[in-house]
């Protein structure tokens, strides 16, 4: 592959948990009752759709609160093991390697800071550069421009169904990672080439790899 695009949350960052209780808290504060549950499994899309499918309307004032949740809890990002190793060998053997997130532009500055990978990154895109979010594949086509590769070329590394979903709309293969806490089977049946239990795992096994092996294993 001449590029991987990597989504950020729950792939290289140990974050999806930190969202789920920043919405849970903000639908709490509108008084809408939302289980943790059907948050965790839309994390991953756009706020604007999450919301929408949670109680019906973008809300402002749950959007709010959860911006104003989630900041407070920037000091527990932390990098996944194994993810910045994984992109820096990616780097080293001349692969282009960037970020393809569903966070808003307002969250890139900390999330460059706690992957230190600035010196790596071919690209960065975020959901402020397209008009529509994952599972929309507006992202990944953005990178791709960005990364100046066909989809032929390419691949994507993410840990939920929209990252699948919207990888495959933009002609893309996607390899799964469990770390955003998605089960295997999940991500096998929404159309993921391969799923890895972690970057880690995905770096030892790296030269097997769809990144790298035309056939590899699916689980």
């Amino acid at each position: 592959m001449k590029a991987v695009l990597f989504d950020v949350d729950g792939t290289l960052l140990d974050t999806n948990y930190l969202h789920v209780v920043a919405w849970a808290r903000g639908f709490a504060a509108a008084g809408v009752a939302v289980p943790a549950t059907e948050i965790h499994r839309r994390i991953g899309m756009s706020g604007e759709r999450l919301m929408e499918e949670l109680c019906g309307e973008a809300r402002d004032d749950v959007k709010d609160r959860w911006r104003q949740e989630y900041d407070s809890m920037r000091a527990d990002l932390r990098a996944l093991p194994g993810s910045q190793d994984l992109l820096r060998e990616l780097a080293r053997r001349g692969v282009a390697v960037g970020l393809a997130t569903s966070s808003p532009a307002e969250d890139i500055e900390a999330i460059r800071k706690v992957l230190d990978l600035d010196d790596v990154l071919a690209f960065v895109t975020s959901a402020d550069d397209v008009d529509e979010a994952k599972p929309s594949p507006d992202i990944f086509a953005a990178a791709l421009e960005q990364a100046g590769v066909d989809a032929s070329d390419a691949i994507v590394v993410g840990d939920t169904v929209w990252d699948v979903e919207a990888a495959a709309r933009c002609g893309l293969a996607c390899v799964g990672v469990l770390t955003g806490g998605i089960s295997r089977g999940e991500l096998l049946d929404a159309g993921a080439v391969a799923v890895y239990d972690s970057a880690a795992q995905l770096l030892d096994e790296l030269d097997e790899s769809p990144l790298v092996s035309a056939s590899s294993p699916a689980t």
